[in-house]
């Protein structure tokens, strides 16, 4: 296995999605803790525009997507409170992917570029890429590391928080413009299609087990590398689209999980049966 080190592409793989998967991870369980599971969903959908955007008037593409991200997000922030969030966010994503179609019908249809970004393309990344992706994801770890009491505190309860003198706003809108940062960055791990996958799943994963806090925090970033390290290994020597190898892997861990639970309940009320 170790073989796979030697080519210096599966080494800026690794060492970039390393890097994604934890600020996915950290990052995406303060948006499972405020119920915007979806919100990743809605950017990514968004950025898609976005890629459009940048393809149709010939600009590099993430630059387009990350304003369009960073500007969708600044817009959930300031309507949340007059439009439900699951509405607003549902709003958000099919505006996104119809946006994006009608840019791709007007500048010729799909093209291979487009699929990159669709689909992931973490083994094919550019040196500059992988720096900026693992520059960001640093930045947003560190962040996160920094204000998740703040944003702890926010998740579960966002009025006593003002009330306590936090400045609210203020971090939502921190959170939303990382939150963008973030989903961009990972699109070059899992593609537009699966970005939400690699921020949701290893957190609920690791919420099934019922721990505390920043126990569940570490839970879920070890899920997150375990499935970012083995699915980009696994579909070297299979030969299949790294994105799905690390999303079916990550998906495997929490039904693992799942069935472990139910079968220790069910051994629990055997023994007390007994």
């Amino acid at each position: 296995m170790l073989d796979i080190l030697a080519y210096t592409f599966m080494q800026k793989a690794l060492i970039t999605g390393i890097a994604i998967g934890a600020a996915c991870s950290m990052l995406g369980l303060f948006l499972v803790l405020k119920r915007y599971s979806l919100f990743g969903d809605a950017l990514s959908h968004v950025a898609l525009s976005g890629v459009a955007i940048g393809l149709f008037l010939n600009i590099y593409p993430l630059w387009t997507a990350l304003l369009t991200s960073v500007t969708a997000s600044l817009g959930i922030t300031r309507l949340r409170h007059r439009i439900q969030g699951d509405a607003l966010i549902a709003v958000l994503l099919i505006f996104g992917v119809a946006f994006a179609v009608l840019l791709i019908s007007a500048s010729g249809g799909f093209k291979v570029d487009l699929f990159s970004y669709l689909f992931g393309s973490i083994t094919l990344i550019s040196n500059e890429d992988a720096l900026t992706a693992v520059i960001a994801s640093l930045a947003i770890v560190a962040s996160v590391l920094a204000l998740k009491d703040k944003l702890f505190y926010m998740a579960l309860d966002e009025r006593q928080a003002k009330i306590s003198g936090l400045n609210t706003m203020l971090l939502n809108y921190i959170f939303m413009i990382m939150a963008s940062i973030m989903v961009i960055v990972a699109m070059r791990l899992v593609g537009i299609l699966l970005v939400s996958s690699l921020i949701v799943l290893p957190n609920i994963a690791a919420m099934m087990l019922g721990r505390g806090f920043k126990a569940t925090m570490l839970i879920s970033l070890s899920i997150s590398l375990a499935s970012v390290i083995s699915g980009i290994i696994t579909s070297y020597y299979l030969n299949v689209a790294t994105s799905g190898m690390i999303v079916m892997i990550c998906i495997g861990i929490m039904v693992s999980i799942m069935v472990s639970k139910h079968l220790n309940t069910k051994r629990a009320d055997a023994l007390k049966s007994s």
